[in-house]
C-alpha cells in the first residue's frame, strides 16, 4: 500500500510514496549494521560536532519543517517552529554531555581497578508517532547517535514528509548515511525487523495495543525495549490554589497540540469549594482560543491529525454523557468525518464512564471532583496510566509532599508538565517503561559493562 501525506485541514493528498519492499528495509538494514562497526569507534568530539550541526540545521530550517508538520498532522506554525527549536536544544544537549554522561563510573571494590564502561548496542529501531513528528524522534536519535548506535526510524503512516526531512538534517550535517535512516513501510514489516538479530533493541512511542505487540516480539527474540505509551494526566487544583493562574494554564495543557499530546493535562481534579469557579474560568480561556488553518499565522489550534481520531473521541464523549458526565462546554466536530474539533468541557466524571478510565487524545477536559487533597490523589492514582501530573497550591511544600504520592513518571507542582534534555521522561503502570532524555535516556541503550582488574 502507498503511503500518503493527507492535509487534515483540507483533505488534500499532498505527496504519495511507495512503501519500501522487504528487499530495500533489508538492504538498508545491512549497511546500518556494516555502519555501526564504524561509527562506534569515533570518538566523542567527532560525534558532537555533527550533532552541532544537526541542530544548527533544525534552526535554519525551522520555518520549513513548521510547514511540513502544519501540512502533515495541523500543527499551527509557531507550535512548529518551538519543535524544532526544542529539537535543536536537545541535539546540542547531547554534543555537550554525552561524554560526560558515558564516561567510564569507577566503582571502589576488592579489586585493583573495578569500573562500568557504557558501550554502544547497535541498530536501535525507533517505532514513532505522528504527534510530535520532530521532537519524539530526536529525543531518541540524538542520545542514540551520540552513543555510538545507529538508527532506523519507521515514523508513523501520516507524516512521511517529516521523517525524511529529518533523515535530511542528519545527513547534511555529516552523519554517514547509513547511521540514520528512515524506513518508508507499513505496520507489517515491524515485527520481521526485530526479529532481525541484526535490530538489537526498540524504543516505541504510541498506543498501548502497539506498545504491547512490540514488546511482546522484542521480548520473544529477547530484545531491550523502552515504551512511552498513552497517558490520562491528572491536573490537580487545590482550593488554596492561585485559581487564574491555574485555570488559565488549565486551557494551555489541555490544548497542547490540539490536545493530541501523551503529557496534556487530561483529567483535573479540583477541591470542591473551587470548582464551580475553576470551570468558569477554564471555559473562558478555552472559548477564546482560535481554530484556523494551521499555516495561518494567527491560529491558535487546528484540526485533529486525522478524521478517524475526530469521530473516536466523538464517541468517546457521547457515550460518557450517556453514562452521566454533565457537559459545561459543548464543541466538537461540527460533522462526522470531520478532523475539526473544538474544545469539550465534562464535569461530574465518575467511575464507570469512559471519560473516567479511558484517554481522551484530543481536546476534551474531564473535571472530577475532589473532597480534599487526599481524595484528590486517590482519584489522580485511581488511573491505569501513570506518565505525568501535576499540583497546584499556594503551600509549594505541602505541593511537594502530594507531588511525591502521585503514581507517574513526572509531577509537577504549580507548573505545565512538560518534557525537557534536562531530566528523565516516561511513565509507570500503562503509561510505559524506561526513560528518554537526561543521563537516563543515553543509558538505555547501551550495554553497562563491569570490567574488574584483579
Amino acid at each position: 500500500m502507498p503511503i500518503e501525506s493527507v492535509n487534515p485541514y483540507t483533505g488534500r493528498t499532498e505527496r504519495t510514496f511507495d512503501a519500501f519492499s522487504w528487499a530495500e528495509t533489508e538492504r538498508i538494514l545491512a549497511e546500518a549494521h556494516t555502519a555501526f562497526a564504524t561509527w562506534r569507534t569515533t570518538d566523542f568530539d567527532h560525534r558532537s560536532k555533527l550533532m552541532r550541526r544537526a541542530a544548527e540545521l533544525l534552526r535554519e530550517r525551522s520555518d520549513e519543517l513548521a510547514r511540513l508538520m502544519a501540512v502533515e498532522m495541523g500543527k499551527p506554525l509557531a507550535d512548529g517552529r518551538a519543535e524544532a527549536n526544542k529539537c535543536a536544544l536537545c541535539c546540542d544537549f547531547y554534543a555537550d554531555r554525552a561524554a560526560e554522561f558515558l564516561a567510564d563510573e569507577f566503582i571502589e571494590t576488592e579489586a585493583q581497578r573495578s569500573f562500568i564502561a557504557y558501550e554502544p548496542l547497535g541498530a536501535v529501531l525507533a517505532v514513532m508517532p505522528w504527534n510530535f513528528p520532530f521532537w519524539q524522534v530526536v529525543r531518541f536519535a540524538a542520545p542514540a547517535l551520540m552513543a555510538g548506535n545507529v538508527g532506523l526510524l519507521k515514523h508513523a503512516s501520516n507524516v512521511p514528509q517529516c521523517a525524511l526531512a529529518l533523515e535530511k538534517i542528519f545527513h547534511d550535517a555529516g552523519f554517514p548515511p547509513a547511521t540514520f535512516r528512515t524506513l518508508l513501510i507499513g505496520s507489517d514489516l515491524v515485527e520481521k525487523l526485530i526479529a532481525d538479530d541484526r535490530v538489537v533493541a526498540v524504543t516505541l512511542t504510541g498506543s498501548e495495543p502497539a506498545g504491547a505487540a512490540v514488546a511482546a516480539t522484542a521480548g520473544h527474540h529477547i530484545k531491550k525495549t523502552v515504551l512511552e505509551l498513552g497517558g490520562s494526566d491528572a491536573f490537580i487544583v487545590l482550593a488554596d490554589a492561585d485559581l487564574p493562574l491555574a485555570a488559565k494554564t488549565a486551557a494551555q495543557a489541555r490544548m497542547i497540540n490540539s490536545g493530541q499530546s501523551c503529557i496534556a493535562a487530561k483529567r483535573f481534579i479540583i477541591e470542591k469549594p473551587v470548582i464551580k469557579e475553576f470551570i468558569a474560568q477554564l471555559k473562558e480561556h478555552l472559548q477564546a482560543l482560535r481554530y484556523g488553518d494551521p499555516l495561518a499565522e494567527g491560529t491558535d489550534y487546528g484540526p485533529l491529525a486525522r478524521p478517524d481520531l475526530a469521530d473516536e473521541l466523538t464517541e468517546q464523549v457521547e457515550d460518557s454523557v450517556k453514562q452521566g458526565a454533565k457537559t459545561e462546554l459543548e464543541g466538537g466536530q461540527p460533522e462526522p468525518g470531520s478532523a475539526q474539533f473544538a474544545p469539550v468541557i465534562l464535569s461530574n466524571v465518575q467511575p464507570g464512564q469512559r471519560a473516567y478510565t479511558e484517554e481522551f487524545f484530543g481536546p476534551v477536559a474531564l473535571v472530577l471532583e475532589a473532597q480534599d487533597a487526599d481524595d484528590a490523589i486517590r482519584l489522580a492514582n485511581d488511573s491505569r496510566f501513570g506518565l505525568g501530573g501535576s499540583v497546584w497550591t499556594r503551600d509549594v511544600k505541602r505541593g511537594e509532599q502530594l507531588a511525591r504520592q502521585v503514581q507517574a513518571g513526572a509531577v509537577f507542582v504549580n507548573s505545565l508538565v512538560k518534557s525537557a534534555p534536562e531530566v528523565p521522561f516516561g511513565g509507570i503502570k500503562k503509561s510505559g517503561y524506561g526513560r528518554e532524555l537526561s543521563h537516563l535516556g543515553i543509558r538505555e541503550f547501551v550495554n553497562q559493562k563491569t570490567i574488574w582488574i584483579a
